[in-house]
């Protein structure tokens, strides 16, 4: 499961889908074909993405009527390159009433993702990058299990700080039903250079968590806020801004620090082709 990432924060608004989305792309443009798996309800990657059309062609089926993840994942483009998304829908909202917090619902995410996404004789592994909702119930757990390494992002403020804090201690309770530590690494998001309060906030981070600061920050960015708007993430965007810059260097760091294990991978040309059309059929 090294080659899956949970982002998760219980604090909306600090950056986790924009993170996704830009992870995302930032593996595509370098010729992976990463897997995104969208389990938060409000659905917002999805809609930057390719929404699902009923809660049928989403990820509620695979709950709701065990439709299996590779009938549901849909080819995307991503970063220049391509990738697949497992879509969102709103009745995602219903899984927590529907099927309680048992162990076969916190682990039916990971049998899935392995069942979809097994190792094919002589290929790469698929990244995974699963976006979660704010709320810690059991669509984030089973985020969390599905992959035990949870990516936090924090931007730049009290309440966001504050969030990471209650998050590091449910991973802590975690750690006793999983028998071993979730590995995590903390991202601050929105950092404003000018700003005495990220500053602060950066070194009271930096002296809780230590070695698991990113020491990449994803500055405040015009381009990174805009790109979800036009349905695009911030290398097709904006390619040569500083968001672009921020997450190609965060991706450099997660994978050259060992955290998330991306496979090499030689893109074939029907990968080129693919990709070609995905980007034609967006247009």
């Amino acid at each position: 499961m090294r080659t899956r990432l949970t982002i998760f924060n219980q604090k909306g608004g600090v950056g986790k889908t924009t993170t996704s989305l830009n992870l995302g792309a930032a593996l595509a443009r370098s010729g992976h074909a990463p897997v995104l798996v969208d389990l938060d309800a409000q659905a917002h990657l999805s809609s930057i993405l390719a929404p699902a059309a009923s809660s049928a062609d989403s990820l509620f089926a695979f709950y709701d009527a065990s439709q299996p993840l590779r009938m549901l994942a849909r080819p995307v483009a991503l970063g220049g390159g391509a990738g697949e998304l497992i879509p969102a829908h709103s009745e995602l909202i219903k899984v927590d009433t529907m099927y309680g917090k048992g162990p076969h619902i916190l682990n039916q995410l990971r049998e899935g993702l392995d069942a979809a996404y097994a190792r094919a004789p002589g290929a790469a592994m698929r990244p995974v990058l699963i976006d979660c909702c704010p709320m810690l119930g059991v669509l984030s757990l089973s985020g969390v299990f599905a992959a035990q390494r949870v990516l936090i992002p924090i931007s730049t403020d009290f309440l966001a700080m504050r969030g990471a804090m209650q998050l590091e201690n449910t991973l802590r309770a975690l750690e006793h039903v999983l028998k071993n530590r979730v590995e995590r690494r903390y991202l601050l998001t929105r950092f404003d250079a000018r700003r005495r309060m990220s500053h602060d906030i950066a070194a009271q981070l930096s002296e809780r968590f230590g070695a698991e600061l990113c020491t990449t920050r994803i500055t405040e960015n015009v381009s990174v806020a805009e790109s979800p708007a036009k349905g695009k993430d911030i290398f097709s965007h904006a390619p040569d801004s500083r968001g672009a810059k921020d997450y190609a260097a965060l991706l450099d760091e997660l994978i050259d620090s060992g955290f998330w294990e991306v496979e090499p991978v030689v893109r074939e040309p029907e990968s080129d082709a693919m990709a070609q059309a995905v980007s034609e059929s967006n247009e």
